[in-house]
């Protein structure tokens, strides 16, 4: 697909992963709109990006917020594109070191925003661009998820974390299999340690010792190597039912 003459909905962009694949796609001549709860951090988002950009404030897991936000995003061109990169993480042990076990209300968040919301996303997403005109191949569009290399190798306190990135993955290739009847492709990319806000707020020193135990390229990733990914997916248009990894041939220890 010609990224230049798209619309492309993004989830969780009024920061790190998301605000990085905006602008990143908005530069590459694609018109985006930005969904999130912050209503504050997506307006600033927005006007930096300029014309190009449109937002709608929400949760992913509610079907009249995210209806609204893709209605949004179908006004200037057809919606073509979505990335999914809303998310929130957890850490607690399934056995506490006081005994107590882990708290059921934070399991069933973690995986309600994390896998649910990613479904109610795409699910309503592929309804609308269902009712596209198809493209080369036949094409009407392209969903891209974001799962986790937690999904793989969670580590000690990351169960509802790697359960909710785990079912992002296992729901990819059943879902490019059920959309390929109407010429959507389901992508997913599981980003390893990634520069985002959240690792700025560790000291200097826990910053480096993470990215000295990634092989190669021996850094942090970058917000911008998973939009440069996002890429790719929407130009290349045999790439479907697949989980990529972007992690620098990382694999995460137990703790």
């Amino acid at each position: 697909m010609d990224i230049s003459k798209l619309s492309v909905f993004v989830t969780g962009g009024a920061s790190g992963l998301g605000a990085a694949t905006a602008r990143h796609l908005a530069g590459l001549g694609a018109f985006v709109t930005l969904f999130d709860r912050d209503e504050g951090r997506l307006a600033e988002v927005s006007e930096a990006i300029g014309d190009a950009a449109s937002w709608a404030a929400g949760d992913v897991v509610n079907e009249s917020d995210v209806r609204l936000g893709l209605e949004k995003a179908a006004m200037r061109r057809q919606l073509r594109a979505v990335v999914n990169c809303a998310g929130i993480g957890h850490a607690e042990r399934i056995v506490t070191r006081d005994g107590a076990p882990h708290d059921l209300a934070n399991f069933e968040r973690v995986v309600r925003t994390n896998l649910i919301g990613t479904f109610n996303v795409l699910r309503l997403a592929a309804a609308a661009m269902a009712a596209n005109e198809p493209l080369g191949d036949n094409e009407r569009g392209v969903i891209i998820n974001t799962a986790s290399v937690a999904a793989f190798d969670g580590q000690i306190g990351q169960v509802a974390y790697s359960a909710s990135k785990g079912g992002v993955v296992g729901l990819t290739l059943p879902a490019a299999r059920d959309l390929s009847s109407v010429g959507i492709r389901v992508m997913t990319i599981a980003p390893g340690i990634i520069d985002t806000p959240l690792l700025g707020q560790l000291p200097d020193e826990v910053r480096a010792a993470l990215a000295s135990s990634v092989p190669f390229p021996r850094r942090l990733g970058m917000p911008l190597d998973y939009a440069q990914i996002v890429e790719m997916i929407i130009r290349s248009g045999y790439l479907n039912g697949e989980v990529i990894r972007l992690d620098g041939a990382l694999r995460m220890a137990p703790k």
